[in-house]
């Protein structure tokens, strides 16, 4: 599998405070990518300079290839990267059916009926965004991603405080995406969903990034267990 996008040795620094100290990520071709971390550890900073959404001390961003010191998103995202924060993208003004219609226009091929078929969506088109429960506002962003037909995906914390329900939608069709050949990397600390979609886990800890394989080989590593799942893994 091809590497899509790729962050090495980022060093990034808040004043006097070092976040990120030679940490790295990746994105392959038709697979997932998991990363795992406390609160603060600098998962999202991360994800901000893969993106080309924050500057970092040190560092390059490879993406499809070509080498990046300063990324822009709007650059990435005509080469089919879509990204989506974790406190969301959707337009508060518009409804979601006028989010994919705009889509439409820009998008060649768009998936449209897929990703609301797929998501659950019908019943929210002709609603706004700021009526959406979380799981809800959730669901719309990926499907605007699938229908998008991304060649590399990043979602920041794409589970945080979703119902069960919401969250195996998601999971579900982060696993379509990627099967279709897209690049996907996500951040979270929701172990078991996470782990079950992951093709490799990464873990961000003092700073750095350590890769740690398959779920399964990562489930057995040591300091991760001991520093991060916690004794009841």
């Amino acid at each position: 599998m091809s590497t899509v996008l790729a962050a090495e040795s980022v060093i990034k620094r808040f004043r006097r405070r070092t976040v990120l100290n030679s940490a790295g990520l990746w994105a392959r071709e038709g697979s997932v990518t998991v990363i795992f971390g406390r609160n603060g550890a600098g998962k999202t900073t991360l994800l901000r300079v893969a993106v080309g959404l924050a500057g970092a001390d040190a560092g390059v961003v490879i993406y499809r290839g070509e080498r990046y010191r300063r990324p822009r998103l709007a650059t990435l995202a005509v080469g089919g990267l879509f990204f989506i924060p974790e406190r969301g993208l959707l337009a508060a003004w518009f409804t979601l059916r006028e989010h994919f219609r705009l889509l439409a226009r820009t998008t060649r091929d768009a998936r449209i009926d897929d990703a609301i078929t797929t998501f659950g969506l019908e019943t929210l088109l002709d609603r706004r965004p700021n009526s959406f429960s979380t799981g809800e506002r959730r669901r719309a962003e990926v499907g605007l991603a699938m229908a998008r037909g991304p060649r590399c995906l990043v979602a920041d914390e794409p589970l945080q405080s979703l119902a069960p329900l919401d969250a195996d939608l998601v999971i579900a069709g982060l696993r379509q995406l990627a099967s279709g050949g897209a690049a996907i990397i996500v951040s979270g600390h929701e172990v078991h969903p996470l782990m079950d979609v992951a093709d490799d886990v990464l873990w961000l800890h003092d700073g750095r990034t350590r890769a740690l394989g398959r779920p399964s080989r990562a489930s057995e590593d040591d300091e991760f267990r001991r520093a991060y799942l916690g004794p009841a893994a």
